[in-house]
C-alpha cells in the first residue's frame, strides 16, 4: 500500500534552515507529482509546494517563495522540502502528499498523505 513517511522536522532558530524528507513506497514514485502542505496551530491546512513527477516544474505558495525549494530524487523515491530563512510563522506540522497525476500541483487533488513532521521556529 502507499506509504509516505516524513522526517527531518525539529526546532530551528529564525533565519535558520531545515530539510524535510518524505520517503515514499507502494507506488511508482517517478510517475506522480508530489507536494507539501502544512498546518499551523489553530489554523487550516495550507499548501506549501508541489513538483511534477519528473521534476520539470515546481510551484510555491507566496508565503514561502524564495525561501523554500522542493527537490526530488526519483532513484531514492524521496521528495524533500529545503527550508531556508525560516520564520516563526513557518511553525507548523508539515505533511507530504501524493498527486494522482504526473503533472499537477493542485493540492485539492492529492490522494495520499503522510503523518506529518513538526517544525518549530523559535529563538
Amino acid at each position: 500500500q502507499v506509504q509516505l513517511v516524513e522526517s527531518g522536522g525539529g526546532l530551528a532558530q529564525p533565519g535558520g534552515s531545515l530539510r524535510l524528507s518524505c520517503a515514499a513506497s507502494g507506488f511508482t514514485f517517478s510517475s506522480y507529482a508530489m507536494g507539501w502542505a502544512r498546518q499551523a496551530p489553530g489554523k487550516g491546512l495550507e499548501w506549501v509546494s508541489g513538483i511534477y513527477s519528473d521534476g520539470s516544474d515546481t510551484d510555491y505558495a507566496d508565503s514561502v517563495k524564495g525561501r523554500f525549494t522542493i527537490p526530488r530524487d526519483n532513484a531514492k523515491n524521496t521528495v524533500y522540502l529545503q527550508m531556508n530563512s525560516l520564520k516563526p510563522e513557518d511553525t507548523a506540522l508539515y505533511y507530504c502528499a501524493k498527486s494522482p497525476y504526473p503533472y499537477s500541483t493542485d493540492y485539492d487533488e492529492y490522494d495520499y498523505w503522510g503523518q506529518g513532521t513538526q517544525v518549530t521556529v523559535s529563538s
